[in-house]
């Protein structure tokens, strides 16, 4: 079922060489990734998909020092059959946090140069539910934000001080309150239009 998936990066022959790892889970590698912006995940037409499932397409970084950490980009599926995935902004496995899901998605393999792309073939109802965890784990994200802020604000505010109360003291710098709170605010508005603007 390998010769069903496709992989178009710009300025590079179509790219079909999927190698199964289980019935279910295809794997290819991509060389010099750390150029790539944006690809094309398609199915061929060859076959299609098994009623019901979807292919889910997952990333991972080039990393010397680590095996693949797996990062969920879409999916693709017979009424989807093809999806442009941007990744030139996807962090690399240093850059990851320990709570991603997908770490042993596609087993444990060794330590790769060159990115991966991987496939599973999945139950379409999985979408949804991805999907959810996505969106909740986005809303997590916010908050946890919107809370640390208001920590650091609410902090730096209790030592706040007038100038006429201000002693000099010469090698300190100081920041004027305002300063920080147009900056959570700034902060916070990013967050609320994309809550993964951080990772770029």
């Amino acid at each position: 079922m390998s010769n069903v998936f496709g992989i178009i990066v710009s300025g590079r022959f179509v790219q079909t060489d999927f190698a199964p790892v289980s019935q279910t889970q295809f794997l290819t590698t991509i060389t010099e990734a750390d150029n790539i912006n944006h690809l094309v995940v398609f199915l061929t037409g060859l076959a299609p998909l098994p009623a019901g499932t979807a292919g889910m397409v997952y990333w991972s970084w080039p990393d010397p020092t680590a095996p693949p950490n797996w990062q969920l980009l879409g999916h693709i599926s017979n009424t989807k059959p093809s999806a442009i995935f941007k990744i030139g902004t996807l962090k690399k496995l240093h850059e990851l946090s320990n709570e991603t899901k997908f770490i042993s998605a596609f087993g444990q393999q060794k330590i790769c140069h060159n990115a991966q792309l991987g496939i599973a073939i999945e139950p379409e109802a999985n979408i949804q539910l991805l999907a959810s965890s996505v969106a909740q784990q986005q809303s997590n994200y916010i908050t946890f934000a919107q809370k640390m802020l208001e920590n650091l604000v609410n902090f730096v505010a209790s030592y706040s001080v007038t100038q006429e109360q201000m002693t000099p003291t010469p090698g300190v710098l100081y920041i004027p309150l305002n300063t920080l709170q147009t900056w959570y605010q700034n902060f916070e508005t990013r967050l609320q239009r994309n809550p993964n603007f951080w990772k770029s």
